[in-house]
């Protein structure tokens, strides 16, 4: 597996290896021992998946207090996918970064806590699947605004994506709760 630094410490992408016959192609998308080496988790206690039209965007979600690692793949369609620094000290604290994540390209993102995620479908359709390191605690989640001038995550497309109410309501920079040391 091919494990790339990001402009954000932590965030990887990463690329499994495919081997292709005439059936077909075959790929390891998760192995604990090749993950420990690559200084990843190896423990997850939970997957999800969810499954979204073209233009949804879901996010920017995080927990706090009970901070989540994600490693998200698809499993078809294609995403952009979008992550905010929300760690206290870090030094890119507040940037973001953006990945396009498909089943054609079978890129995986590891996400690590104390991060915002979310991401807009570009395809018709879309199946995400994501390993969270903590359980969902509800009284714990928080939405940072998709659109915050501050953050200005540059989402690709130029319709306005369609969000649960709970997404639209998401705080500013400014006003959110965040991380503290």
């Amino acid at each position: 597996m091919k494990v790339t630094e990001t402009s954000l410490p932590g965030v990887l992408l990463l690329e499994p290896r495919l081997f292709t016959d005439s059936r077909g192609w075959f790929a390891e998308f998760y192995n604990e021992r090749v993950f420990a080496e690559a200084g990843l988790p190896s423990h997850f206690i939970q997957d999800n998946q969810s499954h979204s039209t073209e233009g949804v965007l879901r996010g920017m979600h995080y927990q706090l207090g009970a901070p989540q690692g994600k490693l998200v793949r698809v499993l078809s369609g294609t995403i952009y996918d979008a992550v905010v620094d929300l760690r206290p000290g870090s030094p890119t604290r507040g940037q973001w970064a953006g990945f396009e994540l498909s089943s054609e390209n079978r890129h995986i993102l590891w996400i690590p806590e104390d991060f915002a995620h979310g991401f807009k479908v570009l395809s018709k359709t879309a199946d995400v699947l994501y390993k969270v390191t903590k359980p969902y605690d509800s009284r714990a989640e928080r939405t940072l605004r998709w659109d915050d001038p501050e953050v200005n995550i540059l989402w690709p497309g130029s319709a306005t994506p369609v969000l649960s109410s709970k997404d639209a309501d998401g705080k500013f920079w400014s006003e959110a709760e965040l991380p503290v040391a």
